[in-house]
């Protein structure tokens, strides 16, 4: 029996339209022509009707289908894996979107009147952390502005503090700059759970965003006065237990390559939950490059080295705010007595 295009469409709960259509790009071509040029539709045409109606009800592009019965050996489970991909992307941005507006009426239940260009603003940051955080990054980050639980306001407090004290001229080195040094550092381990991972993200949207300083004040030149008054409160410990010459090398160097530090914790760490054995060709070049940035501050001396070494097992404070715990130090030394290279040296970090 040879159905005509009107019965098929009826019958199917489809349009006359769209069994043309799908002629029209090749998906579903009639089997036959009528005389006076209408189309017929056979058995098999309607079989493979019911499968592109039951493709469709997955979420399959028109393209997708046409590529699965064109190819009846192609992997429907990696059709179907990819379309659930792409419903966890939709899922997580409808949660962003959401995320932004509980934002928005934080600031309503706060009492804030925000004008359109607040509004704006914000949901500009908002999609800026998009940039560089994951959902569940920015579940884990209270800093951020996004809920109930931020502690912005807690940061925006700090942020001012600081801000006064350069502007009152107070040196990194004075109790005062320290005191709010260590602050900033606590809180920041307590806000990012001692994840450097989160660290390094936050630094790339802080130095690549200046929406970001504008908007919480926290400015390079801020970030320079917090890190050399932070340097100061381990220099001050490393220096009961260095030679004046050995102290001297450190303080001129201590600072020098501090950025590197977070990414390298931060890769160490991944590899770590990884599961990378010690002696992993990765794990080994990570290990050199831990003993290149170590010895950047602390000289070659093995004497020099073994006093740091003192020191760190002697002071707990000298692992503050460095997001290195002792599973991970252990790791580290696993793959520095892969390399051969002589007694480990010490841990701190700049």
């Amino acid at each position: 029996m040879l159905l005509k295009v009107g019965d098929l469409a009826k019958r199917c709960g489809l349009t006359v339209r769209t069994l043309h259509h799908y002629d029209s790009i090749g998906l579903l071509k009639p089997s036959a022509r009528s005389d006076s040029g209408y189309r017929l539709y056979n058995r098999a045409d309607i079989s493979r009707l019911h499968q592109i109606q039951a493709l469709r009800r997955f979420g399959l592009s028109l393209a997708d289908i046409g590529n699965i019965l064109a190819n009846p050996g192609l992997n429907l489970a990696t059709i179907v894996e990819r379309q659930i991909e792409a419903l966890d992307q939709q899922i997580a941005q409808s949660q962003a979107l959401r995320d932004r507006l509980s934002g928005l009426q934080l600031q309503l239940m706060r009492g804030e009147e925000p004008e359109l260009a607040d509004w704006l603003t914000t949901l500009e940051m908002m999609t800026m952390y998009d940039k560089y955080f994951s959902a569940n990054d920015l579940k884990r980050l209270p800093l951020l502005d996004i809920d109930e639980n931020s502690t912005a306001g807690e940061w925006a407090a700090l942020v001012q503090a600081v801000h006064e004290a350069m502007r009152a001229g107070i040196e990194p080195d004075s109790d005062e700059a320290q005191a709010l040094a260590t602050q900033w550092i606590g809180m920041l381990e307590r806000d990012t759970q001692g994840d450097p991972r989160l660290l390094v993200k936050l630094n790339a949207m802080m130095y690549g965003e200046p929406t970001v300083q504008a908007k919480t004040g926290v400015t390079p030149e801020l970030v320079a006065y917090i890190r050399q008054a932070f340097i100061e409160t381990k220099l001050t410990i490393y220096e009961k237990y260095l030679a004046p010459d050995e102290f001297s090398f450190m303080r001129e160097h201590y600072g020098q390559r501090a950025d590197e530090w977070p990414p390298l914790i931060a890769a160490i760490r991944q590899h770590r939950e990884d599961g990378t054995p010690p002696n992993d060709s990765r794990m080994q070049q990570l290990a050199r490059t831990w003993l290149e940035l170590f010895r950047a501050y602390a000289g070659d001396n093995p004497e020099t080295h073994a006093k740091i070494r003192a020191a760190n097992q002697a002071e707990p404070y000298l692992f503050f705010g460095t997001f290195i715990d002792q599973p991970l130090l252990a790791y580290v030394f696993q793959a520095m007595a892969e390399l051969r290279q002589g007694p480990l040296p010490g841990s701190g970090v700049a």
